[in-house]
């Protein structure tokens, strides 16, 4: 008998394909959202101000002093003061001048005098300074500045007779007087008594340094006189 034909075998049923753990689905990042064009996030920003407009800004103000006198007045009576201050500390330093470099045989008087003069004229630069701040105005702030706004002249000279020193400081005395009463003017034009009450008592002092260095540098005879 003939052996009858085997089934033909079924196919393997494909494995079903395994599922990715959840922790892995789960790690993945959330997506970003999407990223602002350039233009408008420079846009939401403000404009930063430069360091030197910062720095004018913070500092103008501070220097602004308020005071019930007018612009004009403040402008003119500050570079009024101002330039007397100068001259003030010319002075002063030519006094001090002379004071170290007078000789002979007055110079115990001569000396002496000349430093108590120097001190009751530097005791004015602070004050000059201080009204000039006071009524809104800036003062001098250096050498330069004091150079370019004096009148009254140095004196470099290697070698000065202590006569003529103490003739030279008595017209400069005068001189100041002179400034002095011009700026009062300008208080009286501008109604500004304080500065006004201030260049009157500097202006007896000067006055009185210019009697002192008039008798002082007198040429006397046998009597004293």
């Amino acid at each position: 008998m003939k052996k009858s034909a085997s089934a033909p075998k079924k196919p393997a049923a494909a494995k079903p394909a395994a599922a990715k753990p959840a922790a892995k689905a789960a790690a993945k990042p959330a997506a970003k959202p999407a990223a602002k064009p350039a233009s408008t996030a420079a846009a939401s920003k403000p404009a930063a101000k430069p360091a030197a407009a910062k720095t004018a800004a913070r500092r103008a103000p501070a220097l602004a002093t308020p005071s019930d006198l007018s612009k004009n007045a403040t402008r003119d009576l500050s570079a009024a003061l101002n330039r007397l201050l100068a001259d003030v500390f010319a002075l002063y330093l030519k006094t001090k001048n002379f004071h170290w470099h007078v000789s002979g045989p007055h110079f115990r008087d001569y000396h002496l005098l000349l430093d108590e003069h120097a001190t009751e004229i530097f005791a004015m630069t602070d004050a000059i300074a201080e009204r000039t701040r006071k009524i809104g105005g800036n003062t001098i702030r250096s050498i330069g500045h004091i150079a370019r706004d004096k009148r009254i002249l140095d004196n470099d000279a290697e070698f000065v007779q202590p006569l003529d020193m103490l003739a030279e400081l008595q017209g400069d005395n005068k001189a100041l007087t002179a400034y002095m009463r011009e700026v009062h003017d300008l208080c009286d034009e501008y109604h500004d008594i304080a500065t006004a009450s201030l260049i009157e008592n500097w202006i007896d002092e000067t006055e009185q340094r210019t009697w002192f260095l008039f008798e002082t540098s007198r040429r006397g005879d046998g009597t004293g006189h």
